[in-house]
């Protein structure tokens, strides 16, 4: 929005805008205004969603492509990884370390990444975001071809992946400043379930390409050097064409600015950080389990090899995100008709019964009880991705209207600044779930160095699922601070 409307609080009611399909600077914006938005503000708004969606989910794709690179070094003639579908227990670690990486890379670059976007305009950080994947796609093509290459140059290579974790925040951060609050929920629904899909694109694709890259050549490790470096470089013309696109058609808004104030209110807020607990056990089980769960297979049914249609299809890993992404907008559907803190809680109950599915499976060697148990998983942590964050702006609503009422101030003015608060705990508690990725697949190598077995870390999630369940139900259901009472004081007024 304009200056004016920034102070006055107040749209216009004469301006329109006129939509073009050039990016350029936008030093009027404001989607909140009927005219304005139908006048060409919408055509507008969805045509940088197209081309974030796209870019967010090349970013996703690039992130999680260690998930499928680890399951076939060993064939490529890589020691460190050799063994691996026997389960041998030094490269099973060596290939969550390698997966682990881009993890907590991307974690920790979501913070900077949230505030690069009122610096530096939208336009010009997703096209530079996009072309940064150049980095560890081109470097993974060159030393996967490199058999004598030691392992700390891979690790390195996975650190540059987290590049793609990171694009999550600048587009959701962009994205949320073109919409109008009406349509604002759907946008970035749209936004953040676009680029989960990612996952699922990598984890699907990548072993058609090997396939065929080994079919072409032959099954030794040539081939599979081959046919890795197929599988890199294929989404090279894609992130190329993702950073002209952003270039040539998306637009920045001049007055989109952080709002400093609203994020230290939110670091002191105790919410933002039982949220963050929360959604690393939703969204950092969902990513953890994307990026551990190929290795995972290969390691607890080495069998599997031998039947080639399942092979070819990376052992069926990428239904894990598939579902997951998908399940995502629906936890977010549920949770307005039932209540966030209701569905997050029954959510983590869930995932602790998943949990203990996936230990049964294994004590039985049932591969398709392993891998529904695991799709459950999966269904619920996007479920319950879609849940918690729908639960942050009725809790910050909530206690706005609590304090304005203590202290006799304006239900406007409390509800705007919880808003802002509420946007600004969201990059906060985004960056800490995805380092629940990082923490989850850690604690599956320790768990397999120290134990010989991931049976420990398995049970440890589901006590940790359950805990988070009493934290929900401690914080947010009981009747000192009910969300289902909260939540029909903010539907009232928001």
């Amino acid at each position: 929005m304009t200056a004016a409307v920034a102070a006055t609080g107040q749209q216009s009611d004469t301006t329109t805008f006129e939509h073009q399909k050039r990016g350029r600077w936008l030093d009027t914006w404001e989607p909140d205004n009927e005219k304005f938005w139908e006048s060409g503000g919408k055509l507008t708004a969805r045509k940088n969603l197209i081309f974030s969606v796209f870019a967010e989910n090349l970013g996703f794709s690039v992130w999680v492509i260690w998930a499928i690179v680890v399951t076939n070094m060993g064939n490529a003639g890589f020691p460190f990884l050799a063994g691996l579908g026997k389960g041998n227990p030094t490269s099973v670690s060596n290939a969550l370390l390698l997966t682990s990486i881009p993890t907590l890379v991307g974690a920790i670059l979501r913070i900077p990444y949230t505030f690069a976007i009122p610096k530096f305009g939208g336009r010009a950080f997703t096209a530079f975001s996009a072309a940064m994947l150049l980095i560890p796609t081109l470097g993974l093509a060159y030393f996967i071809n490199q058999p004598s290459t030691p392992m700390w140059v891979f690790v390195i290579l996975a650190a540059l992946a987290g590049f793609g974790g990171g694009n999550f925040s600048s587009s959701m951060a962009n994205i949320s400043f073109f919409f109008p609050e009406k349509a604002k929920g759907t946008a970035l629904g749209i936004n953040a379930a676009g680029g989960n899909l990612g996952v699922a694109n990598t984890q699907l694709i990548l072993p058609l390409v090997i396939t065929l890259g080994t079919t072409i050549m032959a099954k030794d490790p040539g081939g599979y050097r081959f046919g890795l470096t197929m599988a890199v470089l294929v989404w090279v013309p894609f992130i190329l064409f993702a950073t002209f696109g952003a270039l040539r058609y998306m637009d920045s808004i001049s007055t989109a600015k952080s709002d400093g104030k609203s994020y230290k209110l939110a670091l002191i807020n105790r919410h933002t950080w039982i949220m963050s607990f929360l959604y690393i056990g939703t969204f950092g089980s969902f990513i953890g389990f994307s990026f551990a769960f190929p290795t995972l297979i290969k390691a607890n049914f080495p069998d599997l090899t031998k039947i080639g249609w399942i092979t070819t299809l990376g052992n069926l890993a990428f239904l894990g995100a598939l579902v997951g992404s998908f399940s995502r907008p629906f936890g977010g559907w549920v949770s307005d008709k039932v209540g966030g803190a209701k569905i997050t809680m029954w959510v983590f109950g869930g995932m602790a019964v998943a949990t203990g599915c996936i230990m049964i499976a294994l004590e039985l060697k049932s591969f398709p009880l392993y891998l529904l148990a695991f799709l459950l998983l999966f269904v619920l942590t996007g479920i319950g991705n879609g849940s918690t964050y729908r639960m942050i702006p009725i809790i910050f609503s909530a206690e706005a209207k609590k304090y304005a009422s203590e202290h006799g101030l304006e239900l406007t003015d409390a509800l705007a600044s919880s808003k802002r608060q509420a946007g600004a705990a969201i990059g906060v508690i985004g960056a800490i779930g995805a380092s629940g990725g990082y923490l989850l697949q850690q604690a599956l190598r320790l768990s397999n160095i120290n134990f010989g077995s991931m049976a420990p870390a398995f049970w440890t999630y589901s006590g940790a699922f359950l805990f988070m369940a009493a934290v929900t139900w401690f914080f947010y259901l009981r009747s000192s601070f009910a969300v289902g009472r909260v939540s029909s004081l903010a539907y009232a007024n928001v």
